[in-house]
């Protein structure tokens, strides 16, 4: 599905636990999460820093967004 959208001309970003997997579907931009149960924090994090977390994945995968790739680049 990711190659299909790339395809189209619109640039995604694979957030992902397990990268070897996304980097074997053909991901393109790849930004590595947590873990599996909770990819984007943890419950062993209070509230402020499981959001300073979040908002560091999603600000990683911004750049990837905005990053010109020429083939799969995994952004850590």
């Amino acid at each position: 599905m990711v190659k299909e959208i790339e395809r189209a001309g619109i640039p995604v970003v694979h957030i992902c636990t397990v990268v070897p997997i996304s980097l074997t579907v053909g991901a393109n931009r790849i930004v590595p999460a947590i873990a599996i149960p909770h990819p984007l924090g943890s419950p062993m994090l209070d509230h402020e820093e499981a959001k300073a977390l979040r908002r560091k994945i999603v600000e990683r995968s911004l750049v990837a967004l905005t990053t010109e790739v020429s083939g799969q680049t995994v952004f850590d």
